[in-house]
């Protein structure tokens, strides 16, 4: 496989996790179990915000465009892919810590909704045999 190809593998994986991280909490509500791997990625997706840091597969992408020949990017993926769709000037840190807020209290909400779900929901009575 080419190292283009496989970048572009990279970007549409980083892609999907942002938007797992973003709206994960509704899966847990169908797939209780989903938690297991959308709360670790909540924290981390966080963290990356509001440490200024960058996330691991962006360097990742860069080299392997590089290797094929196609130009790297500064900054990170959201700065450089979703950042011009979305805003009109660059990502300032207050808007970076906002995002990390944001994604935060949203999961925080849907994560309260279904233990308030969980907790209003009768329990089953088994029929008799």
């Amino acid at each position: 496989m080419g190292h283009a190809f496989l970048a572009d593998v990279v970007l549409l994986l980083h892609g999907l996790f942002i938007v797992f991280v973003v709206v994960g909490g509704l899966l847990v509500w169908r797939w209780p179990l989903v938690a297991v791997l959308h709360l670790p990625a909540v924290a981390w997706a966080a963290w990356i915000s509001w440490s200024g840091g960058i996330c691991p597969l962006t360097p990742l992408e860069n080299m392997l465009r590089r290797s094929a020949g196609q130009s790297g990017y500064e900054g990170g993926f959201v700065q450089h892919y979703l950042l011009p769709a979305i805003y009109p000037e660059a990502l300032t840190r207050d808007w970076q810590m906002g995002v990390g807020v944001f994604v935060l209290l949203l999961n925080l909400a849907a994560y309260g909704l279904l233990w308030r779900r969980g907790i209003r929901r009768p329990a089953r009575r088994r029929p008799h045999a």
